[in-house]
Formats: C-alpha cells, sequence, structure tokens
C-alpha cells in the first residue's frame, strides 16, 4: 500500500477486513488476551455496543482496504465513570511503522475530546509490546503503572502496562 491511509468511522462493510485483523493479532500474539478470533458476528455486535454509546469506531482505509481500526470504550462500568474512556488501536500487520496507528489514535482523541471525556486510558499487553508503549507516549500519554502476571497465554503470564492522559480540560474543570 503506497497511499496515505484514510480515516473516517466504520461501517458495516469494514467488518470482514477488521474480523482478520484481530484474528491475527488473537492467534499470533499476546498483545489481546482472548484465545479465540471472535468472529465477523461477534465483531459487528461489539461495534453496534461502541456505536449505541455514542463512542467513536474509526477506520483507516487505503487504496480501498481497511487496514486498521480503532476505537473507544469505557473503561469502567460504574456511572462515576463516565468521562473515561479506554483507546483500541490494531492495525493489518504489513502496514504497522509507518503512522497509520498514530492517525488513527489522533482522531480517536481528538473524537473522545469533542464528546466531553475528560481521561483515555490504554492499557498495553506485554512489556515487549514497545510499539504500543511509544505510541502511546508520543501522543502524551504517561505511565501509571503496571498489574503484573494478570493474563497467561501461550504458556506463559503477561503484565499489562496502563497509560493515561487527560482529553481537553482533564480534571481542571468539573465536567
Amino acid at each position: 500500500m503506497t497511499a496515505q491511509a484514510q480515516i473516517r468511522d466504520a461501517t458495516d462493510a469494514d467488518f470482514d477486513r477488521i474480523t482478520a485483523i484481530y484474528a491475527h493479532y488473537v492467534r499470533t500474539s499476546v498483545i489481546t488476551f482472548e484465545i479465540e478470533p471472535p468472529d465477523r458476528t461477534e465483531m459487528a455486535r461489539r461495534w453496534a455496543g461502541i456505536r449505541n454509546q455514542a463512542l467513536p469506531y474509526l477506520v483507516a482505509e487505503a487504496e480501498g482496504t481497511v487496514i486498521g481500526f480503532a476505537y473507544a470504550a469505557p473503561f469502567r462500568t460504574r456511572h462515576a465513570y463516565r468521562f473515561t474512556v479506554e483507546d483500541t488501536v490494531y492495525l493489518d500487520p504489513g502496514v504497522t511503522g509507518r503512522g497509520t496507528g498514530k492517525r488513527l489514535l489522533s482522531k480517536l482523541i481528538d473524537r473522545c475530546t469533542a464528546g466531553n471525556f475528560r481521561q483515555m486510558i490504554g492499557i498495553v499487553a506485554g512489556q515487549e509490546n514497545t510499539a504500543s508503549i511509544q505510541l502511546h507516549k508520543s501522543l502524551g500519554f504517561e505511565m501509571i503503572g503496571t498489574t503484573c502476571a494478570v493474563g497467561y497465554k501461550f504458556d506463559r503470564w503477561i503484565d499489562t502496562l496502563h497509560l493515561q492522559r487527560a482529553l481537553g480540560d482533564g480534571s481542571n474543570t468539573p465536567p
């Protein structure tokens, strides 16, 4: 792919590619704790849940092909957390390192800020996932902690790293 990806809202037509991209990481990495790749129906069901909460779900498309996706989801379900979201970003493994992830996450941050959210949390699985850690740090996220050995996949324990950044006024003013 040579053209710069366009970032847009996901549509139902994108979910064959989204499902395929995600399945790759479920099968080959520890960056998701899922063990079996969800099918297209399940991925579309999750998308509907995000949309029903008026949260952004974006795709990066180049030359007519979805090459990545990002979305924001509630950080926790209790009402007091309602102004905090958690980000998720996945790219086709053939297009990493070209700035697409940064463009997706930047747009996600902008959309969440416009939606009056005040904090964004990035939870990165695996200490070795330096690309995701650096992506988050490059966009103003700060490391806030590590939960050790909370996941078990591929016969090993996996840590999660927690990063956070303020959105808009952050905690400087009431919502």
